[in-house]
């Protein structure tokens, strides 16, 4: 298997899906290694930084890529097996930004409150003991957490000509900020435009359900994976699939109707495998599904709606198998 390994340089970084030359071309069934910056574009470096006065907005969540995968037509099936997930740098960066998170007066939820201050966390990494380590910065605090690296960005070009920030997650894909999207993780996704046009980004090297703030402990990241095509079979959202469990991704507002997306598609998904009535699926999905809130603070919403294989009846194999075959494979890949 061919490995290319790539770190752009910073003039080569996109900030969008859609309206971006490719940056290579690579053929189906190769293996990337990529380096990717953190979503501050390491403008965060000190609990000094404050984003109001070191990040520029116009060139957050910076992507690798995108790549040109050849054979890969509208209508097919882009396959994605992250194989490795390495913190890229020693300390990761997260804040509490003016008018930006959850739980603030927003562009979109507006009220008379005041912004919560501008505030920055610096989580350094003890590389040997995979954590990072949380130090309040207005309490007598300190504790380390466990790193679960994850790609908060993973996407193609969207249909239809359209150009959408690198901030917002649709059926494209795009920040979803799952913590699903994790090494192991075989990620499906519907191509658009010719070549696909995948890119990935947004690094964290832990998160919790939903990204309560807005921002993750964001870290640059090198991130190996296969890059495989599937003809035609195009889900339309996002899906993943685990060596124990399989889910899709809905992007919307309200919460509820990401939800509904992914619940949807997941119910469609598990009746193709297992010949079940559609109503009977329905059933089964509501007393066996776990639902992870990925975001509830991009533009749009992410929700993932899962369950664990071994509940599935007379299932076959998602995609004729291929997540297996790229775990195979992956076993052979150096750093994996």
């Amino acid at each position: 298997m061919e490995l290319i390994e790539f770190t752009p340089d910073r003039n080569e970084y996109a900030y969008t899906f859609g309206g971006v030359a490719p940056i290579r071309r690579i053929k189906p069934g190769t293996a990337l290694r990529l380096w990717s910056d953190d979503a501050f574009g390491g403008a965060l470096t000190s609990t000094d930084d404050v984003s109001a006065e070191k990040v520029d907005l116009r060139f957050v969540n910076p992507q690798t890529g995108p790549f040109h995968v050849e054979g890969a037509e509208p209508g097919d099936t882009l396959v994605l097996h992250l194989v490795d997930l390495q913190p890229a740098r020693d300390w990761g960066a997260s804040a509490v930004m003016p008018f930006f998170g959850g739980m603030t007066s927003t562009d979109r939820t507006v009220s008379l409150q005041p912004p919560l201050p501008d505030t920055t966390w610096i989580y350094h990494l003890e590389r040997e003991r995979g954590t990072v380590v949380f130090q309040a910065r207005n309490s007598d605090h300190t504790v380390e957490l466990p790193t679960n690296p994850m790609l908060g960005t993973v996407g193609v070009a969207p249909a239809a000509g359209e150009v959408r920030t690198s901030l917002v997650p649709d059926r494209f894909g795009g920040n979803m900020d799952t913590p699903e999207m994790r090494a192991g993780s075989t990620v499906y996704l519907g191509v658009n435009v010719e070549g696909a046009l995948f890119s990935i980004g947004d690094g964290h090297y832990r998160q919790g359900e939903a990204e309560a703030c807005g921002t993750a402990v964001e870290g640059a990241m090198t991130s190996t994976l296969i890059v495989e095509l599937i003809k035609g079979h195009a889900p339309g959202w996002p899906r993943i699939e685990h060596d124990d469990a399989i889910m899709t991704i809905g992007s919307s507002r309200p919460l509820e109707d990401s939800w509904r997306i992914a619940n949807a598609d997941l119910i469609g998904w598990v009746g193709e495998l297992t010949g079940m009535d559609a109503l009977d699926t329905y059933q089964l999905i509501t007393q066996i599904a776990d639902v992870p809130i990925a975001n509830v603070v991009d533009a749009n919403y992410s929700v993932a709606v899962k369950v664990a294989k071994d509940h599935l009846p007379r299932a076959s194999k998602p995609f004729d198998g291929i997540h297996d075959h790229l775990r195979d494979l992956a076993r052979g890949l150096a750093g994996a």
